[in-house]
């Protein structure tokens, strides 16, 4: 008997399992919606619940407030974004490159690809209108992103750092400029830039 319980409990508590996902993934999409268009400070936890098509009971089950919806969306485009550069960088390597240098450009390019497929969402964190201590979490992640980058580099942290920035100056310039079209042409511009750069020679001062 016990079973035949587990049979009949398993399709209830999946679908329960579908149905908190489906809330948790329109709440998200709501909280995106009106960030954007309204800003983080302005936004409203109401005016998430009422686009969402929720409850606050929902909201508040899923997320700790309006700063954890903020911070959610800004990890799941982390990990977008994270899945795009390495993808490129899978590809790269599968013909045959080694070097380096256009490895962490085949990235770079994905990177600002993602920024300009989600070029509102994108500006969204750039902006500076976050929850308190977002941009600590902005500059940690972008440290994280050094260290990743060093894996290609070896024993180059400087020109980890110096091409690392330059290119989070792209970043920022591509997603916040009124013209996307002109700073896309200023991305590729920057990316030749940096592909040109090389650590100095031993013993050079």
């Amino acid at each position: 008997m016990s079973s035949d319980t587990s049979a009949t409990e398993r399709p209830v508590t999946v679908r329960t399992s579908e149905r908190g996902a489906a809330t948790r993934g329109a709440l998200l999409d709501a909280a995106r919606e009106i960030f954007i268009s309204s800003g983080f400070a302005e936004a409203g936890v109401t005016d998430v619940v009422q686009r969402a098509g929720a409850s606050v009971g929902s909201l508040y089950h899923h997320f700790s407030g309006k700063a954890d919806l903020y911070q959610a969306l800004f990890e799941d485009f982390q990990a977008r974004q994270t899945q795009r550069t390495k993808q490129a960088v899978q590809l790269a390597r599968a013909d045959g490159e080694t070097d380096p240098m256009p490895l962490f450009l085949a990235g770079a390019r994905a990177y600002l690809d993602g920024c300009l497929a989600e070029r509102d969402l994108a500006a969204l964190f750039l902006r500076g209108d976050g929850p308190p201590g977002f941009e600590v979490i902005m500059r940690d992640r972008l440290r994280q992103w050094a260290r990743r980058n060093a894996t290609l580099f070896e024993n180059e942290d400087a020109l980890v750092v110096v091409i690392t920035g330059a290119l989070a100056a792209v970043v920022q310039e591509l997603t916040l400029s009124d013209d996307p079209q002109a700073a896309s042409q200023m991305a590729e511009e920057a990316l030749l830039i940096i592909s040109g750069i090389r650590p100095p020679e031993p013993g050079a001062r």
